[in-house]
């Protein structure tokens, strides 16, 4: 449960009383209270009926009291909770049992309050940060908060309040996502949310996220940058990557980290796989971190506590072409199919010389643009077999609409994903235009609308696909 100073939403006459050991609401006794946060405080509660029945936890949320905005608050947050609770069941995620509201004339503070019965968890995730958790104990956990993620996600929600206090541990020690009153439903590739949230969590893109009639825009992303936080924290003992005495100063950090004006610097005592992976969680665009699912992440794991490796996936960054290394999965994978049906060349009737083709650039803020602004630029590899990074790419670079004159196409270089989820490992040998001499680079196919029948491109020699 997030603290109150967290919310935008505040109580309008103060916090009711703690309802008093023995209440009963509906099938359940109340017990002590377990948590509370900025509108909703959780009890402990015990079958009425004296049955060895499992104990629960009963989120009690009052509105009596409140303004009528805050108690529409109050309700659509219960509203979510149960509209997940109801669509996406998970064994990560928190099972939701039932829901009342209270009919309490007699007691005012308690009249029209929503109760939501849970199952009940051991503890939380920040209750075993406090005490400390080992490398593989660790691992066990992130992987069950991907599981959990990978679900939401799925389902069509960002949950867009994940941080240790919303991670449950149950009774047999697996992870429980919770906390479902922020979560948001996806109308296609994002949803919208009031600007609300835990500061320390908040992905860099939220702090400058302009401010509609429907909220501010939010996606999975959002999710995996606050994962990468909590990955830190289970290897770092609770602390933060991002310097900072308060959450603002340290919001202040997730700024200079995402502007370019600092890097990420993370505590030694998180071992190099999960460093990495942190590292992919908290690259500072959303575009960036897009190939980075909890699905993808997920494999990676897997693929990390097994021994194996796991291929490599890149999905360029428009400008600075960041990468993002993941699992291959998900992704719809396609290559150019020649006329004669096979995939890859030489395809029926290749050109014989160079065929033109036009670079795309998906970031639509881009396709507009004559004054040729770098942050709209793209790079062309040097390696189509290496890591898509900085680093591997040639000097010049080319904007949406250039033209180039691709030579031949190679069928199985490094995996690259576009915006919209769709990967190919087909790339196009370029002459690289106003190259003095003339230099040969590589575009991929997902850069392009265009896709010509070439010969195939002969492997350059000690080169070899990673």
């Amino acid at each position: 449960m997030g603290e109150a100073h967290d919310r935008a939403v505040t109580w309008g006459s103060g916090r009711p009383e703690p309802l008093p050991r023995g209440h009963r609401i509906g099938d359940w006794i109340v017990e002590e209270p377990i948590g509370a946060g900025g509108w909703a405080t959780v009890y402990a509660g015990r079958p009425a009926d004296g049955t060895d029945a499992e104990e629960v936890a009963l989120k009690v949320m009052p509105t009596a009291g409140l303004a009528p905005r805050q108690a529409r608050n109050v309700a659509e947050a219960a509203r979510r909770e149960v509209e997940l609770g109801r669509r996406a069941r998970h064994p990560r995620l928190i099972r939701l049992l039932d829901s009342t509201v209270l009919t309490a004339p007699d007691q005012p503070a308690l009249d029209g309050a929503i109760v939501l019965v849970m199952e009940r968890a051991r503890c939380s995730l920040r209750d075993l940060l406090d005490s400390g958790v080992g490398e593989a104990e660790g691992g066990r956990l992130v992987a069950g908060i991907c599981e959990g993620l990978a679900r939401l996600h799925a389902a069509g929600w960002v949950h867009t309040d994940l941080k240790p206090e919303n991670i449950l541990i149950g009774r047999d020690g697996e992870v429980r996502l919770s906390d479902f009153g922020f979560a948001i439903e996806l109308t296609g590739t994002h949803g919208y949310t009031a600007p609300m949230g835990t500061l320390d969590y908040l992905p860099p893109e939220r702090w400058r996220e302009p401010l509609g009639e429907r909220g501010v825009a939010v996606r999975p992303t959002a999710d995996i940058w606050a994962l990468g936080i909590v990955i830190h924290e289970v290897f770092a003992a609770g602390v933060s990557p991002f310097p900072g005495a308060t959450p603002a100063a340290r919001g202040a950090a997730v700024q200079e980290y995402a502007e370019g004006r600092a890097s990420l610097r993370m505590d030694h005592a998180v071992p190099e796989f999960w460093r990495t992976l942190a590292a992919d969680c908290l690259a500072p665009t959303h575009a960036a971190r897009a190939p980075h699912t909890a699905e993808r992440l997920l494999e990676r794991i897997r693929a990390h506590e097994s021994g194996r490796p796991a291929r490599r996936r890149i999905r360029p960054r428009p400008a600075l072409l960041a990468v993002a290394v993941c699992a291959a999965a998900g992704a719809t994978l396609w290559s150019y199919t020649g006329g004669d049906g096979s995939r890859g060349g030489p395809a029926a009737g290749a050109a014989e010389g160079p065929a033109r083709i036009r670079v795309f650039n998906a970031e639509r803020g881009c396709q507009g643009r004559a004054d040729r602004d770098r942050q709209c630029s793209l790079g062309l590899a040097v390696d189509p077999f290496r890591p898509y990074t900085a680093e591997n790419v040639v000097p010049t670079r080319v904007w949406h609409g250039d033209v180039l004159e691709a030579e031949c196409q190679l069928p199985d270089g490094q995996v690259i994903i576009d915006e919209e989820d769709h990967g190919s490992t087909l790339w196009f040998r370029i002459r690289v235009p106003r190259a003095v001499p003339t230099v040969t680079a590589w575009l991929p196919a997902v850069r392009t609308k265009d896709h010509p029948a070439l010969p195939r491109c002969a492997h350059p020699s000690g080169w070899s696909p990673s």
